[in-house]
């Protein structure tokens, strides 16, 4: 068994971000420049949010960081992602989701220009995504492609199958796995809540890609042997073994599905840091378009 190594392959990526950025300002550009906004005070969102600003300082980027209040206005949001598109200093634009429930969400990723929608969510770059199209990929499932990439994993004429089919992961890692690309040209079956015969599906997978958000869902008994595991869901559980009260586990349960596929990605340190990696890759690639 191979550990897909996230952690490891993201600081790869961001060394060679970081070397295309002094390369950038020795041309005369500027320095790539992120704008992230978060509402509220969700703890999850508020420890991804300062990962993505950390990341920043390490590669070179400038970064600015808008809080806003849990119960602030759906109007006033849109006003500040319209200061931030006619801002030109700033390349990238994320809005942390999940946001309030009395906030429209797909207004909101609307609103966001594409040129900056650096999250990849926004329906012109999802599109573009969908016609192979050069684009902004959703960072996530961009993370999971080059995972597969600097592994070499083997995705052609593969049966790959996702479980979960949200618009952020599960939709768009099965139109790029299906794409005809490397990776890619496998063979994808979508699955998700009202899906039948789940477990026989999950048994025919060569790849295997989950997205659920349930803390070890995906049993052994569910995994070809041999398979390739990617595990995209991470579930804060009540642990007696640490110190903090809580424990970190993903859609799989690792310690006995590992014993029979030959590539895992652990949890934490598998698709998160890649998330992280492919946010950066877009904000570069963005500050490149404006030379």
């Amino acid at each position: 068994m191979i550990l897909l190594d996230g952690k490891y392959t993201s600081n790869i990526i961001k060394e060679e971000i970081a070397l295309d950025v002094s390369k950038l300002i020795e041309k005369g550009g500027k320095k790539p420049h992120l704008a992230a906004i978060l509402v509220g005070d969700n703890g999850a969102s508020e420890t991804y949010v300062n990962a993505k600003v950390r990341a920043c300082e390490i590669v070179g980027f400038t970064s600015t960081l808008i809080r806003l209040e849990n119960n602030i206005s759906e109007e006033i949001l849109l006003n500040e992602i319209k200061k931030i598109n006619s801002n030109d200093d700033i390349d990238g634009l994320i809005v942390q989701l999940p946001l309030p429930d009395h906030i429209d969400e797909i207004k909101v990723t609307d609103a966001i220009l594409p040129e900056k929608d650096v999250d990849g969510f926004h329906p012109f770059n999802i599109g573009r995504m969908n016609l192979e199209l050069p684009t902004f990929l959703p960072a996530t499932p961009a993370g999971i492609v080059e995972l597969l990439k600097r592994y070499k994993v083997e995705t052609s004429g593969k049966h790959c199958v996702v479980v979960g089919r949200s618009s952020i992961v599960g939709t768009p890692i099965s139109i790029l796995m299906s794409r005809n690309s490397y990776p890619g040209n496998s063979t994808v079956t979508l699955t998700h809540s009202r899906t039948q015969n789940l477990k026989k599906i999950s048994q025919s997978a060569d790849i295997l890609i989950v997205a659920l958000g349930k803390a070890e869902f995906i049993t052994s008994e569910m995994v070809k042997k041999g398979a390739c595991v990617i595990d995209v869901g991470i579930t804060r559980v009540k642990s007696e073994k640490t110190k903090s009260g809580w424990k970190l586990k993903g859609d799989v349960d690792f310690n006995n599905v590992s014993k029979k596929c030959s590539y895992i990605t652990p949890v934490p340190g598998g698709v998160g840091p890649m998330t992280i990696a492919m946010l950066l890759k877009n904000t570069l690639l963005s500050a490149k378009q404006k030379l």
